[in-house]
Protein backbone atom coordinates (compact mmCIF):
# COMPACT_ATOMS: atom_id res chain seq x y z
CA UNK A 1 0.00 0.00 0.00
CA UNK A 2 1.23 3.42 -0.77
CA UNK A 3 1.55 6.40 1.69
CA UNK A 4 -1.61 7.61 3.04
CA UNK A 5 -2.29 11.25 3.85
CA UNK A 6 -4.79 13.00 4.71
CA UNK A 7 -5.56 16.02 3.52
CA UNK A 8 -9.08 17.31 4.75
CA UNK A 9 -12.39 16.81 4.76
CA UNK A 10 -16.05 17.94 3.37
CA UNK A 11 -18.60 17.25 5.60
CA UNK A 12 -22.27 17.01 4.58
CA UNK A 13 -25.29 17.83 6.31
CA UNK A 14 -28.88 17.80 5.38
CA UNK A 15 -32.23 17.05 6.11
CA UNK A 16 -33.93 13.79 3.96
CA UNK A 17 -37.55 14.57 3.56
CA UNK A 18 -40.67 11.10 3.53
CA UNK A 19 -42.48 11.73 0.37
CA UNK A 20 -43.75 8.47 0.58
CA UNK A 21 -43.66 6.25 3.22
CA UNK A 22 -40.64 5.19 4.60
CA UNK A 23 -40.28 1.64 5.36
CA UNK A 24 -36.51 0.45 6.84
CA UNK A 25 -36.83 -3.16 8.46
CA UNK A 26 -36.12 -3.94 11.79
CA UNK A 27 -36.87 -6.83 14.01
CA UNK A 28 -40.16 -8.06 14.09
CA UNK A 29 -39.75 -9.04 17.87
CA UNK A 30 -42.73 -11.18 19.09
CA UNK A 31 -45.02 -12.37 16.29
CA UNK A 32 -49.10 -11.61 16.96
CA UNK A 33 -52.07 -12.55 15.04
CA UNK A 34 -53.47 -9.13 13.42
CA UNK A 35 -49.95 -7.66 14.35
CA UNK A 36 -47.40 -6.15 11.85
CA UNK A 37 -45.26 -8.20 9.55
CA UNK A 38 -43.04 -5.88 8.55
CA UNK A 39 -41.78 -3.47 11.19
CA UNK A 40 -39.19 -0.68 11.26
CA UNK A 41 -36.13 0.15 12.82
CA UNK A 42 -36.69 2.12 15.86
CA UNK A 43 -34.45 3.64 18.54
CA UNK A 44 -34.61 0.83 21.80
CA UNK A 45 -34.79 3.81 23.50
CA UNK A 46 -36.94 6.54 22.52
CA UNK A 47 -38.68 3.98 19.96
CA UNK A 48 -38.72 6.70 17.03
CA UNK A 49 -38.09 5.27 13.70
CA UNK A 50 -34.12 6.35 12.56
CA UNK A 51 -32.34 5.51 9.50
CA UNK A 52 -29.31 3.24 9.87
CA UNK A 53 -26.35 4.87 7.65
CA UNK A 54 -25.55 1.53 6.40
CA UNK A 55 -28.74 1.71 4.24
CA UNK A 56 -28.21 5.08 3.16
CA UNK A 57 -24.67 4.52 2.10
CA UNK A 58 -25.28 1.19 0.92
CA UNK A 59 -28.39 2.29 -1.45
CA UNK A 60 -26.19 5.16 -2.58
CA UNK A 61 -23.41 2.72 -3.37
CA UNK A 62 -25.93 0.15 -5.13
CA UNK A 63 -27.09 3.43 -7.30
CA UNK A 64 -23.37 4.09 -8.78
CA UNK A 65 -22.57 0.48 -8.98
CA UNK A 66 -25.73 -0.09 -11.44
CA UNK A 67 -25.05 3.39 -13.05
CA UNK A 68 -21.26 2.99 -14.06
CA UNK A 69 -22.18 -1.02 -15.05
CA UNK A 70 -19.71 -2.47 -12.74
CA UNK A 71 -19.61 -6.28 -12.13
CA UNK A 72 -21.77 -8.12 -8.98
CA UNK A 73 -18.77 -10.29 -7.96
CA UNK A 74 -19.25 -10.50 -4.13
CA UNK A 75 -21.77 -12.48 -1.95
CA UNK A 76 -22.89 -10.69 1.09
CA UNK A 77 -25.73 -12.66 2.84
CA UNK A 78 -28.37 -12.74 -0.10
CA UNK A 79 -27.17 -10.04 -1.98
CA UNK A 80 -23.98 -9.51 -4.52
CA UNK A 81 -22.06 -6.64 -4.87
CA UNK A 82 -19.13 -5.24 -6.70
CA UNK A 83 -16.22 -5.15 -4.83
CA UNK A 84 -12.33 -4.80 -6.69
CA UNK A 85 -9.91 -7.72 -6.05
CA UNK A 86 -6.76 -6.32 -7.92
CA UNK A 87 -4.91 -2.93 -7.07
CA UNK A 88 -5.31 -1.93 -10.79
CA UNK A 89 -9.02 -2.04 -11.10
CA UNK A 90 -9.23 -0.31 -7.95
CA UNK A 91 -7.72 2.91 -9.25
CA UNK A 92 -9.74 2.28 -12.12
CA UNK A 93 -13.10 1.90 -9.85
CA UNK A 94 -14.99 4.96 -8.28
CA UNK A 95 -17.63 3.01 -6.29
CA UNK A 96 -14.54 1.09 -4.57
CA UNK A 97 -12.37 4.37 -4.20
CA UNK A 98 -15.64 6.30 -2.38
CA UNK A 99 -17.34 3.37 -0.43
CA UNK A 100 -14.39 1.39 0.38
CA UNK A 101 -12.60 -2.62 -0.67
CA UNK A 102 -12.51 -5.52 1.67
CA UNK A 103 -9.54 -5.29 3.62
CA UNK A 104 -8.49 -8.97 3.04
CA UNK A 105 -7.82 -7.52 -0.75
CA UNK A 106 -5.06 -6.38 -2.86
CA UNK A 107 -6.86 -3.09 -3.20
CA UNK A 108 -6.69 -2.75 0.25
CA UNK A 109 -7.06 1.59 1.19
CA UNK A 110 -9.50 3.32 3.61
CA UNK A 111 -12.99 4.23 2.55
CA UNK A 112 -13.37 7.88 1.93
CA UNK A 113 -16.70 8.23 3.15
CA UNK A 114 -18.60 8.19 6.53
CA UNK A 115 -22.83 7.66 6.76
CA UNK A 116 -23.83 9.02 10.01
CA UNK A 117 -26.99 7.19 11.21
CA UNK A 118 -29.71 9.79 10.87
CA UNK A 119 -32.59 10.73 13.56
CA UNK A 120 -36.12 12.22 13.14
CA UNK A 121 -36.26 16.05 13.70
CA UNK A 122 -37.38 16.79 17.37
CA UNK A 123 -40.30 19.07 15.35
CA UNK A 124 -41.28 15.73 13.46
CA UNK A 125 -41.45 13.87 16.54
CA UNK A 126 -43.65 16.28 18.21
CA UNK A 127 -46.23 16.55 15.16
CA UNK A 128 -45.88 12.58 15.39
CA UNK A 129 -46.67 12.34 18.81
CA UNK A 130 -50.10 14.13 18.12
CA UNK A 131 -51.58 13.16 15.06
CA UNK A 132 -53.27 10.06 15.01
CA UNK A 133 -51.46 7.38 13.57
CA UNK A 134 -51.72 3.46 13.85
CA UNK A 135 -48.56 2.90 15.88
CA UNK A 136 -46.58 5.17 17.42
CA UNK A 137 -44.63 7.73 15.30
CA UNK A 138 -45.50 5.20 11.92
CA UNK A 139 -48.77 3.86 9.98
CA UNK A 140 -49.69 0.68 8.53
CA UNK A 141 -50.33 -0.02 4.84
CA UNK A 142 -51.97 -3.12 3.93
CA UNK A 143 -50.44 -4.98 0.80
CA UNK A 144 -52.74 -7.87 -0.47
CA UNK A 145 -50.75 -10.62 -2.58
CA UNK A 146 -52.87 -12.79 -4.94
CA UNK A 147 -51.81 -16.50 -6.04
CA UNK A 148 -51.72 -16.16 -9.70
CA UNK A 149 -53.50 -19.66 -9.70
CA UNK A 150 -56.29 -19.85 -7.02
CA UNK A 151 -56.47 -16.06 -7.05
CA UNK A 152 -56.63 -16.58 -2.66
CA UNK A 153 -55.62 -12.94 -1.03
CA UNK A 154 -52.69 -13.23 1.73
CA UNK A 155 -52.85 -9.49 3.05
CA UNK A 156 -50.25 -8.24 5.20
CA UNK A 157 -49.37 -4.96 7.22
CA UNK A 158 -46.05 -2.94 6.24
CA UNK A 159 -45.49 -0.50 8.83
CA UNK A 160 -44.05 2.66 7.35
CA UNK A 161 -42.88 6.19 8.29
CA UNK A 162 -45.72 8.88 7.23
CA UNK A 163 -45.06 11.10 4.27
CA UNK A 164 -44.10 14.61 5.55
CA UNK A 165 -41.52 13.33 8.52
CA UNK A 166 -38.13 15.10 8.10
CA UNK A 167 -34.75 13.35 9.31
CA UNK A 168 -32.13 15.40 10.15
CA UNK A 169 -29.56 16.17 9.44
CA UNK A 170 -27.96 13.56 8.32
CA UNK A 171 -24.18 13.65 8.23
CA UNK A 172 -21.84 12.49 5.59
CA UNK A 173 -18.39 12.63 6.05
CA UNK A 174 -16.24 12.65 3.09
CA UNK A 175 -12.17 11.95 3.08
CA UNK A 176 -9.63 13.79 0.85
CA UNK A 177 -6.44 12.14 0.23
CA UNK A 178 -5.53 14.02 -2.69
CA UNK A 179 -6.10 16.69 -4.57
CA UNK A 180 -7.78 14.58 -7.48
CA UNK A 181 -10.65 13.32 -4.64
CA UNK A 182 -13.04 16.08 -5.62
CA UNK A 183 -14.16 14.51 -8.65
CA UNK A 184 -14.94 11.11 -6.53
CA UNK A 185 -17.20 13.92 -4.18
CA UNK A 186 -18.85 14.74 -7.48
CA UNK A 187 -19.54 11.12 -8.33
CA UNK A 188 -20.82 10.62 -4.65
CA UNK A 189 -23.72 13.68 -5.42
CA UNK A 190 -24.48 11.58 -8.44
CA UNK A 191 -25.25 8.68 -6.18
CA UNK A 192 -27.74 10.96 -4.21
CA UNK A 193 -29.39 12.43 -6.62
CA UNK A 194 -30.17 9.01 -8.38
CA UNK A 195 -31.20 7.91 -4.91
CA UNK A 196 -33.75 10.87 -4.86
CA UNK A 197 -35.32 8.79 -8.40
CA UNK A 198 -34.95 5.95 -7.17
CA UNK A 199 -36.39 4.36 -3.32
CA UNK A 200 -34.90 4.44 0.73
CA UNK A 201 -35.69 1.13 2.64
CA UNK A 202 -38.21 -1.92 1.05
CA UNK A 203 -41.27 -2.12 -1.31
CA UNK A 204 -40.14 1.00 -3.57
CA UNK A 205 -41.50 -0.60 -6.56
CA UNK A 206 -45.24 -0.85 -4.70
CA UNK A 207 -44.81 2.93 -3.74
CA UNK A 208 -42.82 3.79 -0.33
CA UNK A 209 -39.30 5.09 -0.26
CA UNK A 210 -38.88 8.28 -2.24
CA UNK A 211 -36.59 10.64 -0.20
CA UNK A 212 -35.64 14.32 -1.05
CA UNK A 213 -32.70 15.72 0.22
CA UNK A 214 -33.26 19.65 1.59
CA UNK A 215 -31.33 22.21 3.48
CA UNK A 216 -27.74 21.42 2.40
CA UNK A 217 -24.69 22.39 4.25
CA UNK A 218 -21.26 22.18 3.50
CA UNK A 219 -18.26 22.45 5.04
CA UNK A 220 -14.70 21.57 5.00
CA UNK A 221 -11.45 21.18 7.16
CA UNK A 222 -8.26 20.91 6.22
CA UNK A 223 -5.69 18.62 8.81
CA UNK A 224 -3.13 21.97 8.70
CA UNK A 225 -6.10 23.78 10.76
CA UNK A 226 -8.54 20.78 11.57
CA UNK A 227 -9.76 22.77 14.85
CA UNK A 228 -10.74 25.99 12.00
CA UNK A 229 -13.77 24.99 10.03
CA UNK A 230 -14.45 25.92 6.50
CA UNK A 231 -17.92 26.97 5.67
CA UNK A 232 -18.47 26.28 2.09
CA UNK A 233 -21.96 27.02 1.45
CA UNK A 234 -25.90 26.17 1.96
CA UNK A 235 -28.07 24.92 -0.50
CA UNK A 236 -31.70 24.39 -1.46
CA UNK A 237 -30.76 21.18 -3.16
CA UNK A 238 -27.68 18.36 -3.65
CA UNK A 239 -28.51 19.32 -7.71
CA UNK A 240 -27.41 22.80 -6.54
CA UNK A 241 -24.78 21.93 -4.88
CA UNK A 242 -24.12 19.79 -7.93
CA UNK A 243 -24.35 22.71 -10.43
CA UNK A 244 -21.81 24.96 -7.95
CA UNK A 245 -19.38 22.50 -6.64
CA UNK A 246 -16.73 22.91 -9.40
CA UNK A 247 -17.39 27.04 -8.53
CA UNK A 248 -16.80 26.39 -4.46
CA UNK A 249 -13.24 27.65 -3.08
CA UNK A 250 -11.62 24.58 -1.92
CA UNK A 251 -7.64 25.39 -1.85
CA UNK A 252 -7.73 25.82 2.21
CA UNK A 253 -8.52 21.98 1.82
CA UNK A 254 -5.50 21.24 0.37
CA UNK A 255 -2.61 23.12 1.68
CA UNK A 256 0.54 22.02 2.46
Amino acid sequence: MSEIKLLGRLILDMNIEVVTGLHIGGSAGDLEIGGVDNPVIRDVITQEPYIPGSSLKGKVRSQLEKALGVKQNTSVGQATIHTCKTQEEYDHCDVCQIFGAPGETDASYPTRIVVRDVRMTPESVEILKKANTDMAFTELKTEVAIDRVTSAASPRNIERVPAGAIFGPSELVFSLFNTGDIRLFKRLLEGLLLLEDDYLGGSGSRGSGKVVFKNIQLRGRSTKTYSEPIELGTFESIQKLADEVDKLDLSKLYEE
